[in-house]
């Protein structure tokens, strides 16, 4: 040590002397300076030659130890002793940081010196006072001994730490011989001043209350003798238990024991509902698991018991008879200490004892946010900290079954404690679910349980978790691939614990991605599900347009013939003659091997075209994205189509045979014959725009632009399988909605105060569309048949100029014409077709126009505005008049688009 810090290093003994040493008003001034430099010995003795500390030197744990003290008692001071504590560390010129700390933390219990007594003590005869000054070998003998003790808590302390709450609540000084518990609550290396004032004020306390006590039976002595079996839940002589929840105080003590006994009643009182409740059958294992925690507490507030148990019997020793109250007083333990010892005790019963009560009706998840509840809702940090330690004991078998979901994709949950579930397949929801063809393996297995999701995790955090076990699951058990699962769970498997939650988030964000990407790798290169969405494209939904063409033609013939003369055979080789002869024979064999051609349930009286159908077979796993449901719409849509495509072929072959006889078997020169070809061709030809129309805006404004959106959700980086099933289930809403299988007419009916009262029709566009494709149908047959009657006529004035040439010279050389009746004219008496089949193609024509301004009508009025564009293509030269349909027999009338 320096010779310039000697003085420094002196100065500031004495002035910690001066303030630490309490001064007796009675000792003269020799005696202050011989006790002054005694205490000046013992400090330089102690700085010079230090002991090796019994603690490690870690500042960290003396700040924690302050910390905790300052929470305790002055919370508010606890950020401001932070703040001071950061600067601390920031100093360069103070090595023993940790030192300074714990040295203040020792003194934090030590009295002020500069506070006067309530009362000066009785003065004490010379001859029963000690010696007021140390002689030269007790000093020497002090200063060894002060040298040996360390400012470290002793090893006879450890079993009190736990005292009750690991940490928690406030700590029982330790059993040492000849000293009083209330001796023993100041710290022990506080100074020799120090302990004479704190005996001094016990003392003092002690003769008060001694003057001004009373008498009363039991005594104080026997309360006290009884008190630990009280506190343990067993009855005792002057505290017996009545019932379970009831004990009998006497009644012959004043009302202030009364008030006490009544606060030290309660914790054995809790301490017994306790036990009781420990010992219950529980519900669950997280059930099991709060009684196991309680019960370990239990076992720390016994410990508690029993330390106050040895303080009482050792203050009962330790009673003079002859003194007042038996001089309980200075052995240091009273019932009023007891309940002081015992209070965060019995916090801390009380706590426990409310949650074993509302967990009687809770299991689970729910358990976990009752005891959350505590944790992040109360005032007190005290009871937040003690919840925080029930929940780390309770929530192990919650994060045991949590590992097991998210890293094996197995769900071990006996009890029904777990927020995912395995699905009741018996419900009212599944069996609609499964009665619409939505179920699968995927969305029909497991499910979230909201209300057992606990609030130590967030919706997200459960959905992710919920996603990653059942991925798994699907992985293992859907698409065989377990070795892939046993190998994950091995590699990534991890202990899972309460109170890191950051960690937790972090491992399920690395287990969801994984899991992620491997089934979308297995759906996409393994079972080439965005092949199979391709191929349901190009066939079912007639993208491949050479291959359509070719099957139709090549089918037309077999399909003209009833359904009941169709044979699979033949439809089997007319489908494997399209594919041959289509760029379809250049799709995988993956695909191809699904199709197939079949016909559906006859009924009487159809023909092949109405039976017909492709079917593109899907197997597990796929099926989870193309359900049953999805197939019908598949189906529903193909059907719909085809109509249209068989309307479309017979409007163009119809088409295709009036030109090729207009210029020859169709010639005549018959004015009424060559109108009525006329305006046949004309209705002829909106027909085939109507269905040139119809079919571009469901090829390619409904299912291509669909078909563009369902790519761009499923091609994203962090596509789900989820997602994937979600965009899917879109796209065929939107192709059935926008291409008119689903959406509804829109009406406008009039209500009872004439107003127009919109509202949506019981009939689909589905029936328009129907009715109108029928009457097409209907059109082509009747231009058939004025087709075949031209023929039949041209035929026959060929026979007659043959035959007649004679006759026809004398007549002027012109063929005879027809009547106003359709009948040879000159008198001849073959009756004509000519009449009737021009007015049912008048009637055909007329229906067809009529229900056509039905239909843009309706259209003009939907909220969709590709729907709305359909009206205007149809009708973008204004050719026909939109009607728009009014109330049950109300008249219709025309609108403008």
């Amino acid at each position: 040590m320096s010779v310039d810090r000697n003085p420094r290093i002196a100065n500031a003994i004495h002035s910690l002397i001066d303030h630490l040493v309490a001064g007796d008003v009675n000792e003269d001034k020799d005696s202050a300076e011989e006790r002054h430099d005694a205490c000046f010995d013992l400090a330089r003795s102690i700085l010079e030659q230090p002991g090796s500390p019994a603690i490690s030197s870690d500042v960290n744990h003396a700040s924690d130890l302050i910390k905790r003290k300052l929470i305790q008692s002055n919370p508010s001071q606890a950020l401001r002793f932070s703040n001071l504590y950061t600067r601390l560390l920031s100093l360069p010129v103070l090595n023993q940081k940790w030192a300074i700390l714990y040295l203040l933390y020792q003194l934090s219990d030590s009295p002020d010196p500069n506070e006067p007594l309530p009362l000066s003590p009785p003065r004490q005869p010379a001859a029963q006072r000690g010696p007021s000054r140390l002689t030269d070998k007790e000093r020497s003998s002090r200063a060894s001994s002060s040298k040996a003790s360390t400012p470290a808590p002793r090893a006879d302390e450890d079993p009190l730490n736990d005292a009750f709450a690991p940490g928690g609540l406030k700590k029982l000084p330790p059993e040492k011989p000849g000293r009083s518990l209330e001796e023993d609550r100041l710290e022990p290396q506080a100074t020799g001043a120090s302990q004479k004032k704190a005996a001094r004020d016990v003392s003092l306390k002690s003769t008060l209350l001694a003057d001004n006590s009373v008498d009363f039976e039991p005594s104080e002595i026997t309360l006290l003798r009884d008190l630990p079996f009280t506190l343990q839940g067993l009855s005792s002589t002057t505290l017996p238990f009545v019932k379970e929840t009831s004990i009998k105080l006497p009644p012959t003590l004043p009302p202030p024991i009364i008030s006490l006994l009544h606060t030290l009643a309660e914790p054995s009182l809790l301490y017994k509902g306790l036990g009781t409740f420990v010992r219950s059958p529980a519900k669950g294992l997280l059930g099991q698991s709060l009684r196991a925690a309680i019960g370990n507490e239990l076992r720390a507030y016994l410990t508690l018991v029993a330390t106050l148990e040895g303080q009482i019997r050792r203050a009962l020793a330790e009673l003079d008879e002859d003194a007042p109250r038996c001089g309980i007083g200075k052995a240091g333990v009273t019932l009023k200490r007891c309940v002081v010892w015992t209070r965060e005790a019995t916090m801390g019963l009380r706590l426990m004892s409310l949650i074993a009560e509302e967990s009687n009706s809770k299991q689970g998840g729910q358990l976990i946010t009752l005891i959350h509840g505590f944790s992040t809702s109360h005032g007190d940090p005290v009871v937040g900290a003690f919840a925080e330690r029930l929940l780390a004991d309770v929530t192990r078998p919650f994060y045991d079954i949590l590992r097991r979901w998210i890293y094996d994709g197995e769900l071990s949950d006996p009890h029904l404690e777990f927020f995912v579930r395995e699905q009741n397949p018996n419900t009212e929801d599944r069996k609609e679910t499964k009665a619409k063809g939505q179920a699968s393996v995927w969305n029909s297995k497991y499910e979230v349980v909201d209300a057992m999701v606990p609030s130590i995790i967030t919706a997200d955090f459960a959905q992710k978790v919920f996603l990653i076990g059942k991925s798994l699951n699907f992985i293992r058990h859907s698409c065989g691939d377990s070795q892939w699962v046993e190998a994950y769970s091995k590699t990534s498997s991890k202990e899972l614990k309460y109170g890191d939650t950051a960690t937790l988030e972090t491992w399920i964000d690395e287990a969801y991605k994984t899991t992620m990407q491997r089934l979308m790798q297995l759906m996409s290169t393994r079972f080439h599900l965005f092949d199979h969405l391709q191929a349901l494209k190009n066939y079912i939904l007639l993208g491949q347009g050479d291959f359509i063409a070719l099957l139709m033609e090549s089918l037309a013939a077999n399909l003209d013939r009833p359904a009941g003369a169709q044979y699979r055979h033949t439809l089997t080789a007319q489908l494997e003659h399209a594919i041959r002869g289509s760029n379809a024979q250049y799709d995988s064999d993956e695909v191809l091997r699904r199709l197939d051609a079949r016909m559906l349930q006859l009924s009487h009286g159809d023909i092949g075209w109405d039976c017909f159908t492709l079917e593109y077979k899907i197997d597990a796993p796929v099926d989870v994205v193309v359900t049953e449901w999805g197939n019908r719409q598949y189906l529903k849509v193909f059907n719909f189509l085809w109509r249209i495509k068989r309307v479309e072929f017979a409007l163009a072959s119809t088409w295709r045979k009036c030109m090729t006889g207009a210029r020859g078997v169709l010639q005549t020169s018959e004015e009424k014959v060559v109108q009525t070809w006329k305006s046949t061709r004309g209705v002829l030809a909106e027909m085939i725009h109507f269905v040139g129309q119809l079919q571009y805006y469901i090829l390619f404004e409904v299912i291509e632009s669909s078909w563009t959106e369902l790519q761009k959700n499923i091609r994203k980086e962090d596509c789900t399988l989820d997602d994937l099933i979600t965009a899917h289930t879109k796209y065929l809403t939107s192709i059935t909605h926008k291409g008119l299988l689903g959406a509804k007419r829109r009406q406008y009916a009039v209500n009872e105060a004439g107003e127009a009262d919109g509202g949506e029709d019981r009939n689909s566009y589905m029936v328009q569309l129907g009715e109108l494709l029928r009457t097409m149908l209907a059109y082509r047959d009747s231009v058939d048949g004025l087709y075949s009657w031209s023929v039949s006529d041209f035929t026959r004035r060929q026979e007659v100029d043959a035959a007649g040439l004679t006759q026809r010279g004398n007549a002027g050389g012109k063929a005879p014409a027809l009547d106003d009746e359709g009948e040879l004219g000159g008198g001849g008496v073959v009756k004509s077709e000519f009449p009737a089949l021009q007015e049912r193609l008048r009637q055909l024509g007329s229906s067809f126009k009529t229900r056509l301004q039905i239909l843009l009508g309706d259209l003009a009025y939907q909220p969709d505005v590709d729907m709305r564009f359909l009206g205007v293509s149809m009708n973008f030269n204004d050719v026909y008049q939109p009607v728009r349909r009014k109330a049950k027999g109300g008249s219709a009338s025309a609108v403008k688009t």
